[in-house]
C-alpha cells in the first residue's frame, strides 16, 4: 500500500487521466450540441464504436491515421444524420431511437468485425507528439505535453465548444432551438436544420472519439471495446450542467477515479478487484444524483419540434 503513494505512481495517474479523458471529451462535448438544441442522443455508444471501427480498419488497410481520423468522423457523422432523421424528421421518441442506433452501431462493428478482421489485429496507430519546451517542464510536461495529437484537439475541443455556443450566432441559435423552437421558428431560425447540424456534429465527435481508443490509446479494435463510454458521456453533460467546460470538470474527475482504480489494480493495492472497477461507475451515479437539479437545463430537451403548436 506504501508503494502506491510515491511521486511515480502520482504523475502516473495523472498521465493516465489526461489520456483516458479524451474519448470521453470527444463525445460528451458533441453530446452538448445535440443536447443543447434539444435532442438527447443515446446512440452515441453505437457510433463510438462504429467511429472505432472504421478509424482502425482504415488505419489496419491504408496505414494513414489521419485518414482513419476523416473515416471515423464520416461515419460518426452519417449515424447522427440518420439519428436526426429518426428523432427529428420523424419525431420518434428519442430515447428509444437512440437505443435502436446503439444497438444498431453494436451489431453492425461486430460484424464488420468478424467478416473483415476476424481476430484481433494491430496498427501504428498515431505516435505521441512531444510538444517542444514544454514537454521537457519537469513534472507537468511528460503528464501534459506528451500524448498523441488527438489527446490535445479533445482538450482543445472545451474552449472552442464554449466560444461557439456562447459567442457565435449559430450558438445562440442553437440555444434559442433548445430553449424555445417556437420562439425561434417565428424569428426566423431554421430549427430543423440546426438540429440535424447539432445531432450530426455530435455523431462526427463520438465516431472521433470511438477512432481515439482504436488508433491512439489502444492501437486494436476488438467488439464491444467501448464498454459504456457513450453513456457515461451523456451523463456527463447532465453532471456538466450543459456547459463545455462543466462537461471538461465531471470528465476530468471521471477519469481521475478511473486512472487510480487502474492503478490501484497495477500496483496489488488490497482491494477487490470488482470493487475497485466500481468506483467510476458509482461516482457517475452520484453524478447524476446532483443533476437532478438540472440547472442550465434547455426547455425543450427531448421535445420534438412541430411548427406552429405550443
Amino acid at each position: 500500500m506504501a508503494d502506491f503513494f510515491t511521486w511515480t505512481t502520482l504523475l502516473g495517474i495523472l498521465h493516465s487521466t489526461v489520456r483516458l479523458a479524451t474519448p470521453y471529451l470527444y463525445a460528451a462535448v458533441g453530446e452538448t450540441f445535440a443536447q443543447r438544441s434539444g435532442v438527447v442522443n443515446l446512440g452515441v455508444e453505437g457510433m463510438m464504436l462504429m467511429g472505432a471501427f472504421a478509424g482502425f480498419y482504415v488505419v489496419f488497410t491504408t496505414g494513414s491515421p489521419l485518414a482513419g481520423v476523416l473515416a471515423a468522423a464520416l461515419v460518426g457523422a452519417l449515424m447522427g444524420a440518420l439519428m436526426a432523421l429518426v428523432s427529428v424528421t420523424f419525431r420518434a421518441e428519442q430515447g428509444i431511437s437512440g437505443i435502436g442506433l446503439h444497438l444498431v452501431g453494436l451489431g453492425l462493428s461486430s460484424m464488420l468485425f468478424k467478416l473483415l478482421l476476424g481476430t484481433v489485429q494491430g496498427v501504428d496507430g498515431l505516435p505521441e507528439l512531444r510538444l517542444p519546451l514544454l514537454a521537457d517542464i519537469p513534472a507537468i510536461g511528460p503528464v501534459l505535453f506528451q500524448h498523441s495529437i488527438l489527446v490535445y484537439m479533445a482538450f482543445l475541443l472545451v474552449p472552442i465548444a464554449a466560444w461557439v455556443l456562447d459567442r457565435t450566432t449559430w450558438g445562440l441559435n442553437i440555444r434559442a432551438v433548445g430553449d424555445n423552437p417556437q420562439a425561434a421558428d417565428a424569428a426566423g431560425v431554421p430549427v430543423l436544420l440546426i438540429r440535424y447540424a447539432t445531432v450530426t456534429l455530435g455523431g462526427a465527435l463520438a465516431g472521433v472519439g470511438g477512432a481515439s481508443l482504436s488508433i491512439s490509446a489502444l492501437n486494436i479494435f476488438q467488439e464491444n471495446m467501448t464498454g459504456g463510454i457513450g453513456f457515461i458521456a451523456v451523463a456527463l453533460v447532465y453532471f456538466g450542467g450543459w456547459r463545455p467546460y462543466g462537461v471538461l470538470l465531471g470528465v476530468l474527475l471521471f477519469s481521475l477515479v478511473n486512472s487510480i482504480q487502474l492503478w490501484m489494480q497495477v500496483s496489488g493495492v488490497g482491494i477487490a478487484s470488482d470493487l475497485a472497477v466500481m468506483m467510476p461507475y458509482v461516482l457517475t451515479i452520484v453524478a447524476l444524483a446532483f443533476s437532478t437539479r438540472r440547472l442550465g437545463q434547455p426547455s425543450a430537451l427531448t421535445k420534438p419540434f412541430t411548427r406552429g403548436s405550443a
